[in-house]
């Protein structure tokens, strides 16, 4: 293998340009010629693809978002498509592909595989709802963003004594919601993946009142409900002055943590020696502060587990 290339597709997660940076440095440091495509499968399919150099990523280990740019792409589920990506692949003689995303980037590059292109698929997503992985690119530091963003509210809480309604992110995954609920000391957390009980919510904020406790934080994850939908049905039951706050993108943006440069730097020197190694159709994972990979089947196959007993938790320490 001399030639390759990487991309990054779907929302865009912290940590994705160190990924990026690793590939690109792996491969040149390897021999390898490495190509960026920009705008994920878009832009391969446009043809928006250069080569790749050392100062190309330099710099970049710190910043948020992409270097390479990311955008969605229905459009690839089209076998026309997938036979023009692979068309304009061929034509710049790209042996293998790098793809970093979530899901639907790994579906993806299925189809790249089925039409004989080799891939590997680097998680990043900041729902961290990829099966196997024990984290993905992008959770930690959106977590840390909740969690900051969750510790101001809560001065406000506190001065204005008012019950605050926060919206995060999670159409289909409760992880990001539960996890910043448990680190922020939420009074209540709402997560897809677990049926809630609002007269239980409501109770816990009676008994609060009771013992002095004027105001209280409640994390709603976006696949349950809105902030402001949460807000009326407390407003039914509680004679509370509410405000509700949606985090909205913040939560994507920002720099990388620690834990995610270093992940992502992992993940994506693995991912070259995989496609050294002749393997493809594999996504890379961690799991015991150990990077292995999975085959895509395995992964598309799953569902990620939560673990719920963690709202067990939540309940006991925010009474």
């Amino acid at each position: 293998m001399k030639r390759i290339a990487v991309l990054t597709s779907g929302g865009d997660a912290p940590g994705m340009n160190a990924a990026v940076r690793s590939v690109v440095r792996s491969s040149i440091n390897r021999g390898l010629e490495v190509y960026g495509i920009s705008y994920g499968y878009l832009g391969l399919i446009r043809g928006d693809i250069k080569k790749m150099s050392l100062s190309d990523v330099g710099d970049i280990i710190q910043r948020g978002g992409t270097s390479l740019h990311s955008a969605r792409c229905p459009e690839f589920k089209d076998e026309s498509v997938q036979e023009i990506a692979v068309k304009i692949l061929k034509e710049y003689h790209i042996e293998g592909l790098v793809v970093i995303g979530g899901d639907g980037t790994f579906r993806g590059a299925t189809a790249l595989e089925n039409h004989g292109i080799k891939t590997i698929a680097i998680p990043a997503t900041i729902d961290n709802d990829i099966p196997i992985t024990e984290s993905s690119i992008g959770f930690d530091s959106a977590l840390n963003t909740v969690i900051e963003a969750v510790d101001r509210i809560r001065d406000t809480a506190t001065s204005h004594e008012r019950t605050f309604i926060i919206e995060v992110m999670g159409r289909d995954s409760g992880m990001l919601a539960l996890y910043s609920g448990l680190g922020s000391g939420a009074e209540s957390v709402l997560i897809p993946e677990e049926p809630y009980d609002f007269e239980k919510i409501t109770s816990k904020i009676k008994r609060g009142m009771e013992r002095g406790k004027a105001h209280s934080i409640i994390l709603v994850a976006e696949g349950v409900m809105s902030a402001e939908e949460c807000s009326k049905l407390l407003s039914k039951e509680l004679d509370i002055e509410t405000r509700i706050s949606v985090l909205g993108h913040i939560q994507r943006g920002g720099r990388p943590s620690a834990k995610d440069r270093i992940l992502a730097s992992r993940f994506g020197h693995e991912a070259v020696t995989l496609l050294l190694n002749d393997y493809s159709g594999e996504m890379v994972y961690l799991k015991n502060n150990t990077i292995s990979h999975v085959s895509y089947d395995t992964v598309l196959s799953e569902k990620k587990e939560l673990d719920t007993s963690l709202i067990e938790i939540i309940n006991e320490l925010s009474i």
